[in-house]
């Protein structure tokens, strides 16, 4: 075999058990060598935004030969009769895009905060999209909060086209995974950066929620500059399914610094004397909103 025969790439589309590679000289479709599927596995061996290595063949596809460790992974639990598989949405994503509405439909900030606590364990950075900030008259009293916990909140408009250059810019040169819930504007916003970006995003996304038995087709997209936007539906069910409820304060960054003064090393944050998130909550230093959804993610409600 000769070494231009080999190929390093990404995996820019999987689809029942193909996989598109991008090498940089164009894209290979790729299948599994067999030497990959041997023995029991209980996750995907493959996934988009994976790094391989090809073999080409004579025929024109690929033959995946091997893939590079992941720096982290968005994962989904499927169930099945031989145990639980886990189910790669997205790996080696450079930040997380959630992208939630001011107003119409109204802001679900409990299912931002869990998407929060997601990333925070995976230890992928995160971007909040305040879009439709037209709708109302101060976006930051209802994202600013965040903003003031750490996290980087850009402030969008499709209609004035306000925040659309810092949003192309923050995009640019990373593989990011995009979450939101339906309406809020996504897919315009990516038409308002890259015409038929949205569109083609939307089509992807209509035939993975169709149904469990429809053909799944993950998908990455290439951004004009560099870069690339994968939707990933499907963060419900990414669920803290490893996680138990004493860890939940770690991944709320307002909460994980007080933690060590408290003065109970169980502290539960709820009735124990001597609490310091109880005292912080108290004197206006943590917000009640993010407290409320901390109790329910830890009840394991959310």
């Amino acid at each position: 075999m000769t070494e231009t025969n080999v190929k390093q790439g990404l995996i820019v589309k999987a689809q029942s058990g193909f996989f598109w590679v991008e090498t940089g000289e164009g894209v290979i479709v790729c299948q599994l060598r067999g030497k990959l599927k041997k023995g029991k596995a209980m996750g995907d061996i493959a996934a988009l935004g994976d790094r391989v290595h090809i073999t080409l063949l004579e025929d024109g596809s690929g033959a995946l030969e091997e893939v590079e460790e992941r720096k982290q992974a968005l994962v989904r639990l499927d169930p099945r009769p031989q145990g639980v598989y886990q189910q790669v949405l997205l790996a080696n994503a450079d930040q997380a895009v959630f992208v939630f509405a001011c107003a119409n439909p109204d802001p679900k900030l409990r299912m931002l905060d869990r998407f929060l606590v997601i990333t925070e364990k995976q230890k992928i950075p995160v971007v909040i999209v305040a879009n439709k900030i037209d709708l109302v008259d101060d976006p930051r009293n209802i994202f600013g909060m965040y903003e003031k916990i750490g996290y980087r909140v850009i402030y969008t408009s499709t209609k004035s086209g306000t925040g659309l250059e810092e949003l192309r810019t923050q995009l640019q040169k990373k593989t990011s995974a995009l979450a939101g819930p339906s309406g809020v504007g996504k897919s315009s916003l990516l038409n308002a950066l890259q015409p038929g970006l949205g569109l083609a995003v939307n089509e992807i996304s209509a035939v993975m929620n169709k149904g469990r038995h429809t053909t799944v087709i993950r998908q990455m997209f290439p951004l004009e500059g560099g870069g690339y936007v994968a939707d990933t539906p499907g963060w419900k069910s990414l669920a803290l399914w490893d996680t138990q409820p004493e860890e939940i304060d770690a991944y709320f960054p307002e909460l994980r610094n007080l933690v060590p003064h408290c003065q109970f090393s169980d502290c539960t944050h709820q009735h124990e004397p001597g609490c310091a998130v109880l005292a912080a909550l108290k004197d206006g230093t943590i917000y009640a909103e993010r407290y409320a959804s901390y109790l329910r993610l830890r009840s394991g409600k959310e």
